[in-house]
């Protein structure tokens, strides 16, 4: 037997309860990998609370979870490329809160030397939904983005990668995480009322992109600071984008856009705190992230 984290019922971080599970077996074309590290992510609040049942409704006991970072311990028929031993971090479809995940092999990314597991386990979906958005948006280095949200682990990885493809970056943070923006490379400025205007000092030259991970009021104030509503772009709040000419800028999962972060955070080019909870205290970490507040990724430990 081996353990899982499941729900009975839709609810508030209580509802999450540990319980014993037969262990599963790798098929033909799919490695077994023992999770090490498993991201808790905010679809996994709006999954545990309901908030999508109407669109995507769960099967109750339901297991939650979508990246994880461990290690192969079984392999199936016809892999190549992947043995039992090796690091590998991916996505996973509500399952990674678990002793084990059986995935396909090919999306299985082999963690590069010199990352160490917890921050590979924190980067999956930060890492792809980031590098995803800023391509969706063609940011490059003839434009000045806004990153609603910046000090958390979209907007942290968004930022560097967009000073990577040489942006210049504005990242709207509280005043306590303004340093740490700082040190990201963006220009942090408060949010909340009067960011319009803030925005508008440290970026005389203007602003021709923005990414929110915020919602409603980030959107809004975009749509008075970007010229081309067609580049807000947002991965929380679709229907607010909508409404002034911006758009979703979700984007499929990539192992291909996961491995090339994964290698720049293993050179230092980017880097992503991350705030860990040992695998028992699930509900002190879906609180944690249900907060709103913190810098990075919060992740379980196995």
């Amino acid at each position: 037997m081996s353990r899982a984290i499941k729900i009975n019922e839709y609810g508030g971080p209580e509802v999450l309860t540990i319980v014993d599970v037969p262990e599963p077996a790798a098929g033909p074309g799919e490695v077994r990998v023992r999770v090490k590290v498993a991201g808790v992510q905010p679809f996994d609040i709006k999954t545990r609370r309901g908030d999508m049942a109407q669109r995507m409704p769960l099967t109750f006991p339901a297991t939650l979870g979508n990246e994880y970072a461990g290690v192969v311990d079984q392999v199936g028929d016809g892999v190549t490329g992947l043995a039992v031993g090796d690091e590998v971090l991916g996505s996973a479809s509500s399952v990674a809160y678990a002793d084990y995940v059986v995935v396909p092999a090919a999306d299985a990314v082999p963690k590069p030397a010199g990352l160490d597991l917890v921050t590979a386990g924190a980067l999956v979906a930060a890492a792809q939904t980031s590098s995803g958005a800023l391509l969706e948006l063609g940011v490059g280095p003839d434009d000045t983005l806004l990153v609603h949200a910046a000090a958390g682990s979209v907007g942290s990885l968004a930022v560097q990668l967009a000073r990577e493809a040489g942006a210049t970056v504005i990242g709207t943070a509280s005043p306590a995480n303004h340093d740490y923006v700082r040190s990201l490379g963006a220009i942090p400025v408060a949010y909340g009322p009067g960011l319009v205007e803030r925005v508008r000092e440290v970026a005389p030259q203007g602003v021709t992109v923005a990414l929110d991970a915020a919602g409603r009021d980030a959107i809004l104030a975009s749509a008075e600071l970007v010229a081309d509503r067609s580049r807000i772009g947002t991965i929380v709040d679709p229907a607010t984008a909508a409404s002034v000419g911006g758009r979703p800028v979700f984007t499929p999962r990539s192992p291909a856009r996961l491995a090339m972060v994964a290698s720049l955070a293993a050179k230092g080019v980017v880097t992503l705190p991350v705030r860990t909870f040992p695998f028992e205290e699930i509900v002190e970490a879906h609180r944690a992230v249900e907060s709103g507040h913190g810098r990075g990724k919060v992740v379980l430990l196995l």
